[in-house]
């Protein structure tokens, strides 16, 4: 007795190429023409990540940790570095959107020295109410960090609810950033 042939096995393997060509042409394409302002979080919709982080040494205002973003407050959680030129574009913003009474502005500190944060805070406008000094960047990996700035809007059971990649200008300006703080008012229903 002889084997039949196998075409039809044949004829699957023949596509899996052009399959793999398709789904990789398709994430190219998202990522050429999406939003680079909205990469993905694991985080959102999630507990803010425990952390404590001491404050910036010479600067007067307390450092930061998990129980700090649960204390019923919408927080904008701002993470910056002196080295980082957008972070320098964005703080004039950061200063203008602290004067909001529905809003409260804390940061991270990320992979800096002491004295360039000073330096940074005195030059472009001190808004935060706290800031957390990460010099390892231990605490920007556990949430998520991919560079900076990046911020993050917490509700008030310190729940993650946006994160945002870059600086704020743009989503301040196209109404994003309310849309996203109006949102983190409403509490989320509970988990099934």
């Amino acid at each position: 007795m002889t084997a039949e042939p196998q075409k039809p096995r044949r004829a699957g393997l023949a596509l899996l190429p052009i399959l793999v060509f398709a789904a990789l042409a398709a994430l190219f394409w998202k990522g050429l023409f999406g939003d680079p302002n909205t990469l993905p979080s694991a985080l959102i919709g999630k507990p803010v990540p425990e952390f404590s982080l001491g404050p910036v040494p010479g600067l007067d205002v307390p450092g930061l940790a998990t129980a700090d973003l649960k204390k019923g407050d919408v927080t904008l959680v701002n993470v910056w570095a002196s080295w980082c030129i957008p972070c320098r574009e964005e703080q004039p913003s950061l200063v203008e959107l602290a004067k909001r009474p529905d809003l409260r502005l804390v940061s991270i500190n990320y992979k800096d020295k002491p004295d360039n944060a000073l330096s940074f805070l005195k030059q472009l406008g001190q808004p935060f109410t706290a800031v957390g000094f990460d010099d390892r960047g231990r605490a920007g990996i556990d949430w998520g960090t991919y560079g900076v700035p990046e911020s993050y809007i917490v509700d008030g059971s310190g729940m993650i609810r946006f994160k945002l990649v870059g600086g704020i200008m743009q989503a301040m300006a196209n109404g994003t950033l309310d849309a996203e703080i109006t949102k983190a008012k409403t509490p989320l229903p509970p988990a099934p």
